[in-house]
């Protein structure tokens, strides 16, 4: 793999000391939020890894390179660039091949997390099953490679915007785990609830590093959804959120957006119609996962799993 991975000198550098790394992915600066937010939250989550005790290690697709950390000019430029694809798993060798630059997807980061040896991922939120998903079959690909990729995930749950009910039995058909942080209820992103309940509580870096431990070593390959509640300062109304995405969704039907557009665009619609609180929630949700990352990948560090 060595010829598709750049690490970056403080990622490099961390490798050779055998110091945690957490990955991150990219497609929250390009695609997830507005310029310049988007790159001053990416600097900032950065700092929170740094700040507990790993090293962050952002990850796209630049000049034909799995770019795994990034520098500030990197950063801008995802940030900024409209031409920066949306890489999932179906994307990724095209991007490289092409030289194009990609933001990856949850899906995408935890592929290249693995080939650079990074068990732990820290997201907004994972895909999941879209609503109509039984007609439609829009099934996002993080589930599948939740299925077969060895990267715990930590995640604020899913989108009110996906049919929770059904992620949840699609992740449990597959095999994968569901860890909640705090509490037992599965978050819903922009809520702290969506009443439904993870298959498992651990709330110390500790249980969660030896459940994925002995997970791995057990031969059980695939992910671990490590989610963790938004801070109950910053979640949103339940009730709201969910009129809010019903509205967005009716909107995006009316205006015929469908496949990777969709997200997007549901995101965007809830930022206006809330104004702008849910883009606050989203950045405080992100800098909390990445606490609880930080703090995971250094229990792993202490015991490394092949």
């Amino acid at each position: 793999m060595q010829p598709f991975l750049s690490f970056s000198p403080e990622v490099a550098a961390a490798r050779a000391a055998g110091q945690p790394i957490v990955a991150l992915e990219s497609t929250i600066i390009s695609h997830g939020m507005p310029y310049p937010q988007n790159v001053q939250t990416a600097r900032e989550v950065e700092q929170i890894i740094r700040d507990g005790g790993a090293v962050p290690a952002t990850i796209a697709i630049i000049g034909g390179k799995i770019c795994v950390g990034l520098t500030d000019e990197q950063l801008e430029l995802l940030g900024q660039s409209p031409e920066a694809m949306k890489v999932s798993r179906r994307d990724l060798a095209y991007v490289l091949a092409q030289n194009k630059l990609g933001a990856t997807t949850v899906a995408a980061t935890m592929i290249c997390a693995r080939l650079a040896s990074i068990p732990v991922f820290v997201t907004g939120g994972i895909g999941g099953v879209h609503r109509g998903a039984e007609t439609s079959f829009d099934i996002s690909a993080d589930l599948q490679e939740l299925a077969q990729t060895n990267v715990a995930v930590v995640c604020a749950g899913v989108k009110s915007i996906l049919d929770i009910g059904l992620t949840l039995e699609y992740l449990e058909t597959h095999g994968v785990p569901v860890v909640s942080v705090g509490q037992p209820g599965f978050p819903a992103f922009f809520t702290r609830e969506s009443g439904f309940n993870a298959d498992f509580q651990l709330d110390t870096p500790a249980e969660q590093a030896a459940f994925i431990q002995t997970k791995w070593r057990l031969g059980l390959n695939g992910g671990v959804v490590v989610s963790n509640p938004v801070p109950e300062a910053e979640a949103m109304p339940k009730e709201e959120i969910d009129a809010i995405t019903v509205q967005a969704l009716q909107e995006a039907a009316e205006n015929g957006v469908t496949g990777k557009k969709v997200t997007p665009f549901l995101l965007a619609r809830i930022k206006t119609l809330t104004q702008g609180r849910s883009l606050a929630t989203n950045i405080a949700l992100v800098k909390n996962n990445a606490r609880v990352g930080a703090a995971l990948a250094r229990a792993m560090a202490e015991h490394p799993t092949a």
